[in-house]
């Protein structure tokens, strides 16, 4: 059940992802709870755009971002876009505790989170296939969707 993992840079890998997805799940439900919340009167169109936001990159830009991870190495790609993740969820952090935070740029940071989602994933696909010998990777891959949904 846990063959993949016996692979030690897929342990790395799979232990770094789980965090990442639990941090990006927690910052998107952050996201959703401080317009709900803190920068509207409970709007449910508000609520409604920046969770638009969030997911429409992903939709719009997966096929983009799925051949820039063919193009460049995927380990920088995913360095590249979840640094920047991190970066857009710390200026967010600081704004919401600082109290600069307004409604528009709650919005800009959920197209940029969005974006650099958008080119992580394909690249944290492909990557899998990298580290893995062929006969385990099936294995690979459905601990990588557990991975996910578990973050979830």
């Amino acid at each position: 059940m846990f063959a993949a993992l016996a692979v030690r840079n897929y342990r790395i890998y799979a232990a770094g992802a789980l965090v990442s997805n639990v941090g990006t799940w927690m910052g998107r439900v952050a996201q959703d709870w401080v317009v709900l919340t803190e920068l509207t009167d409970n709007s449910a169109s508000a609520l409604g755009i920046v969770t638009g936001l969030q997911f429409l990159p992903i939709v719009l830009l997966t096929p983009i971002a799925g051949a820039v991870s063919d193009a460049f190495p995927k380990r920088r790609v995913m360095m590249a876009s979840q640094s920047l993740m991190g970066l857009f969820a710390l200026i967010m952090g600081l704004w919401v505790l600082s109290g600069q935070m307004e409604l528009w740029h709650m919005y800009v940071m959920a197209l940029l989170s969005g974006t650099a989602a958008a080119f992580d994933a394909p690249a944290r696909q492909a990557f899998v296939s990298e580290m893995v010998p062929p006969e385990r990777l099936t294995n690979a891959v459905g601990l990588n969707s557990a991975s996910f949904h578990s973050g979830r």
